[in-house]
């Protein structure tokens, strides 16, 4: 679904479209307003039947022209008296310069614009032929109007005039190896017209046709002329397919009278020119459905590329009024919008008419011009500011009308000249009533004297005053001869003058023209060499660009690359330290073990030793007898390791070794291959949780931490350790435990391992040490061996396990 301000159905007629939106643009161009109105859509969407209309059913325009004329046709100026400059603008003529003008145009053999008395051509006289009189109220009736048209079509982003009279051929551009136009000589291509900027900051296209126009009749026939030249082609999709977008620009210039209400004022300052455009756009296509080839193909791409950047130029437009940015908007891109940027930037009214073709097969098409014409609803333009009043007094022109008209019907009451001078009229009557009076003439006694003498006085002094007008005439008009002969000799020699200046401007027009016919050609060969270099620019850009991206890809891959290998790296020294270590920790393990095994086994050695000395040195009886195996299993051997506690004495209480910490809720970790070590001293932690393996759950519950340890010392005896540690919350949610001290819990024998064989004799003598050190391969060859680990030695062996 799409919302616009005003949705017309299919059986619409053109005087209500032309109510709704065109109306109010006329009524602003007379007013001196500027305004667009442009038709878009797809192809075969009724965009041109829109805007001209069909026979017995004029469209837009003819109805924009026929609203014009019938809106300022009592006000217009006569031909000439309004000329438009090639730099858009206009200035008025004198009387004297328009008739010239107008004889010069009545002499020329053939008539370039076409007279309002000339029979209507039937072909578009339907067109044309609007019943409904519809005219613009409260029009200024102390103006005096002009209506000038032309015709343009932007065709493959050119510009070309279609009311030139030039020849008109078709553009055939060859291209060769070095992507450069060949140029052909048989063939006159048209000569694109060029955009320049006027000193209001309008576009116009410079040196385009503009006809003064003077009628309905007259101006639609300028268009009609124009528009047998657009360029149309068969598609798939439409029969007559507008190739190109056509602009039909009315110009309506406007000049207040003077203060008689008799002339043009001649002050360019008053002077106001508003314009009208009206655009009929070529329709978008998709290449696939219309089946395009050649020229017909780059056509299309031409035109969706300039409505591709007419939709850019209203989104960037839409953007900036929406969040307030200031990008650059690219009315450059197109000779289209380039044309209408003034309108963009506030300078007139714009109007669309979105044409939607119904069609099932134009679906996507219609949606994606619905979406754009919505949006360009939101954009908002400017209004301009109206123009400052001249100051003259209202109703002029009717008070001259109505003061000619009252003089004209006075003069033919008294019946002199009409077209008399009142002056002349009243010197006549003042030198009549100069004469004195006749007396009474009637004889009423034939002895009356006086009368007759009387008569003849006044005759006699009318004879005299006749005779001295009389002279008094014959000398103003010698005078007056005089006057008009010296009048005659000096308009002659000035004429001389005047001829031979014109002769001389003539000669400096015609080096001008020259001048600027050779800056033509100079501009047309920079504008191709521009061309070129801009389409060689365009290139070596892409390939900039793409040498750009490939460089970034290679950037973005090598840098991918290093941070590959800086994580391998890593993770190769994290692999070595942590191998290292556990060769470490394996190596010191099998160290340990060895140096245990060989302890064992010099114990074992020992013991054997001491045995063997044991037997070699007690006496021998004098009767040898062998022990039974009975009192040799009840008296087993004695162990030499840790003295037992006498038996006499009392028992000792145990004492637990508090920890420092007793206050706190511990987890006491003790392993299950721990040895009981019988010690008096014991560790004990009250109110703690007694684990045989750490778990999260108990480490949770506590806030201490303390860990037994058992490792066999270096002197063979079992020394136990106490870890202890905090236990705090890891950012994850889990248990960490950080080692604060260790306690050491040792037991030790009071007497040294190696033993003498009689330790009843305290003090022996220095000579016999080496007796009782023998050595117990030499001594004897029959000993006690133990395993090593076994309860009957001190070889007890604990491995904790790695944390």
């Amino acid at each position: 679904q799409y919302s616009f301000k005003e949705v017309f159905g299919t059986l619409v007629v053109q005087k209500e479209l032309f109510d709704v939106v065109a109306k109010p643009l006329v009524e602003d161009l007379i007013r001196g307003k500027n305004g667009l109105l442009f038709t878009y859509g797809v192809t075969g969407s009724g965009k041109t039947h829109t805007m001209t209309g069909s026979p017995g059913d004029g469209g837009l325009l003819p109805r924009c022209l026929d609203m014009i004329f019938n809106s300022i046709g009592p006000f217009q100026a006569k031909r000439f008296v309004f000329k438009l400059d090639d730099k858009n603008g206009v200035e008025v003529q004198c009387e004297v310069d328009a008739l010239l003008e107008r004889q010069k145009r009545d002499a020329m053999p053939v008539t370039k614009t076409p007279s309002g008395k000339r029979q209507i051509d039937p072909e578009f006289a339907d067109m044309i032929n609007v019943q409904e009189h519809c005219k613009v109220e409260e029009v200024d009736e102390d103006n005096v109007y002009s209506v000038f048209v032309s015709y343009i079509e932007i065709y493959n982003n050119y510009i070309y005039d279609l009311l030139e009279e030039a020849p008109f051929e078709p553009i055939k551009p060859k291209w060769n190896s070095c992507n450069t136009p060949v140029r052909n000589g048989d063939l006159i291509p048209p000569q694109s017209k060029l955009l320049r900027e006027d000193q209001n900051h309008n576009m116009y296209v410079t040196g385009c046709t503009e006809v003064e126009v003077k009628s309905t009749e007259e101006a639609f026939e300028v268009f009609w002329r124009g528009q047998k030249k657009r360029r149309i082609a068969n598609t798939q999709l439409n029969r007559e397919s507008s190739r190109s977008h056509s602009v039909f620009i009315i110009k309506l210039a406007q000049a207040p009278l003077d203060a008689d209400g008799d002339n043009v004022l001649q002050e360019k300052e008053q002077i106001i020119l508003s314009q009208l455009s009206l655009v009929d756009l070529a329709g978008s296509e998709r290449t696939n459905r219309t089946k395009a080839e050649g020229s017909r193909l780059r056509e299309a791409g031409n035109i969706n590329q300039s409505l591709m950047t007419l939709r850019t130029c209203i989104e960037v437009l839409r953007e900036n009024q929406m969040y307030g940015t200031n990008k650059m908007v690219p009315y450059r891109d197109s000779k289209l919008t380039h044309l209408f940027k003034n309108y963009f930037d506030g300078e007139g009214k714009v109007r669309m008419i979105v044409c939607v073709n119904p069609k099932a097969e134009d679906y996507e098409e219609s949606l994606q011009v619905m979406r754009f014409a919505e949006m360009t609803q939101e954009v908002e333009v400017a209004r301009p500011v109206d123009r400052v009043l001249c100051g003259l007094t209202p109703g002029r022109r009717y008070r001259n009308q109505a003061f000619k008209e009252e003089l004209a019907r006075k003069l033919e009451l008294r019946g002199g000249p009409i077209d008399g001078e009142p002056e002349e009229q009243f010197g006549l009557e003042s030198s009549l009533q100069s004469f004195p009076p006749l007396p009474p003439c009637e004889l009423l006694d034939i002895e009356d004297d006086q009368m007759l003498p009387k008569l003849m006085e006044v005759l006699e002094k009318r004879r005299q005053l006749r005779q001295a007008l009389s002279e008094e005439f014959s000398k103003n008009a010698l005078t007056l001869k005089k006057i008009l002969q010296d009048f005659d000799s000096n308009v002659a020699s000035k004429e001389k003058y005047f001829q031979g200046k014109l002769s001389e401007k003539e000669k400096t027009i015609t080096g001008q023209r020259t001048e600027l016919e050779r800056l033509e050609k100079k501009i047309k060969t920079l504008e191709y060499k521009i061309e070129i270099l801009e389409k060689t620019t365009t290139i070596y850009e892409e390939d900039k660009r793409s040498l750009q991206q490939e460089l970034e890809s290679k950037n973005q891959k090598l840098q991918r690359q290093a941070s590959d290998k800086r994580r391998l790296e890593a993770r190769l020294q994290g692999m070595v330290t942590e191998t290292t270590m556990k060769w470490e920790r394996e190596c010191e393990r099998r160290v340990a073990a060895k140096q245990l095994e060989m302890q064992n086994k010099l114990w074992v050695k020992d013991e054997k030793l001491k045995q063997l000395k044991a037997i070699v040195t007690e006496p021998k009886p004098d009767k040898p007898e062998r022990p039974s195996r009975e009192r040799d299993r009840e008296k087993p051997a004695p162990r030499s390791v840790s003295p037992s506690p006498v038996p006499s004495a009392p028992p000792v209480r145990l004492r637990h070794r508090r920890s420092r910490s007793a206050g706190e809720r511990w987890v006491d970790h003790k392993p299950a291959s721990n040895l009981p070590t019988d010690t008096v001293l014991q560790p004990h932690v009250p109110h703690a949780i007694t684990v045989a393996a750490a778990s999260e759950k108990a480490l949770a519950k506590c806030d201490k931490y303390m860990l037994t340890h058992q490792e066999l010392a270096s002197d063979g005896e079992i020394e136990t350790k106490l870890i202890k540690g905090d236990v705090f919350k890891t950012r994850g949610g889990g248990q960490a435990v950080q080692f604060t001290e260790i306690e050491t819990l040792k037991q030790e024998s009071p007497t040294g391992r190696k033993r003498r064989s009689s330790p009843s004799n305290p003090d022996p003598p220095e000579d016999a040490a080496d007796s009782e050190w023998t050595d117990v391969e030499t001594r004897c060859s029959v000993a006690v061996e133990m395993r090593a680990g076994s309860v009957l030695g001190p070889g007890y062996q604990h491995h904790a396990q790695p944390k």
